[in-house]
């Protein structure tokens, strides 16, 4: 019986000492809280594009810009396809919107088509049909303005649409003029069968404006690649003078209007300057 009270009282000696022990043990501080996770968005990016150019307009010659042509007939005004460089700089705003300036070169690309018109030559003369066969030369520096809206992402992929705004410095080089002449009109007035019109390069500025449509894909927290369409007007263009055959001057200048182009355009997105993470709550303890 002596025995059991001893182990008892030994007992509860040590659950005092371990309490005590544990009371004189410091408090440990509350758990550190880690910042928020940053979002998927923010900062400065480069572009840069390649794109496939398919360039539309109307040609006005000089020539029958008075009453003497009664009707002219445009046929197979066209340009051949080229391609399209640019480079730039913009800024991701939030997740879903952003906004870039870039500098763009479109290669040369040549112009041919064909003019029918019935003109009077006067009392005497009576109308005749003329013919004009044209070949020259077209490029251009593109400056725009862009904002993107970003409309969600499925799989990595963000469908996006978009516009811009800036200004085309558009250059015409080396349109030369064949102008055709019936037999026996070239025979009452004494001109050749064929004559050739060579005017000089042109360039002029214009107000420039697109609209945009494509996918981006996230190749990597960094790197995005786009697939687009973008249809893009260009303004206007216009040429030098020129001489005739005979070597007869001219200052009067073909224009060209409604430029426009239907671009397929592959860019890659480098996002450099991500926006830094919010800081940390306050630690907070209780005293």
């Amino acid at each position: 019986m002596r025995s059991v009270k001893f182990l008892i009282a030994a007992g509860a000696a040590s659950l005092f000492s371990t309490a005590a022990f544990a009371a004189d043990m410091p408090i440990a501080p509350p758990p550190m809280y880690g910042p928020p996770p940053v979002a998927d968005f923010g900062g400065w990016y480069l572009r840069g594009d390649i794109g496939m150019t398919n360039t539309r307009g109307k040609l006005f010659a000089p020539a029958y810009n008075d009453s003497t042509t009664l009707s002219v007939n445009q046929v197979g005004h066209e340009f051949t396809s080229g391609t399209s460089f640019d480079v730039g700089v913009g800024y991701q705003f939030n997740s879903w919107f952003r906004a870039d300036i870039t500098g763009e070169y479109r290669s040369k690309v040549h112009f041919s088509g064909n003019d029918f018109a019935r003109v009077n030559f006067g009392p005497g003369l009576g109308v005749f049909p003329i013919g004009d066969t044209y070949s020259g030369g077209f490029s251009s520096w593109v400056a725009m303005v862009n904002a993107y809206v970003d409309l969600g992402t499925w799989w990595c992929i963000t469908p996006f649409v978009g516009a811009g705004v800036g200004a085309a410095y558009n250059t015409f080089s080396g349109l030369s003029d064949t102008t055709t002449f019936p037999a026996n009109l070239s025979a009452a007035v004494g001109v050749p069968l064929t004559s050739l019109y060579q005017a000089n390069s042109g360039s002029k500025w214009d107000l420039a404006w697109a609209v945009h449509a494509g996918l981006a894909y996230k190749a990597t927290n960094s790197l995005t690649i786009e697939l687009a369409y973008r249809y893009l007007d260009l303004g206007s263009a216009i040429t030098g003078g020129g001489a005739t055959f005979d070597g007869t001057t001219s200052s009067r200048a073909f224009q060209f209007h409604d430029l426009t182009s239907q671009d397929v355009r592959l860019g890659l997105r480098w996002t450099c300057c991500d926006l830094p993470p919010p800081p940390p709550p306050p630690l907070v303890t209780k005293g």
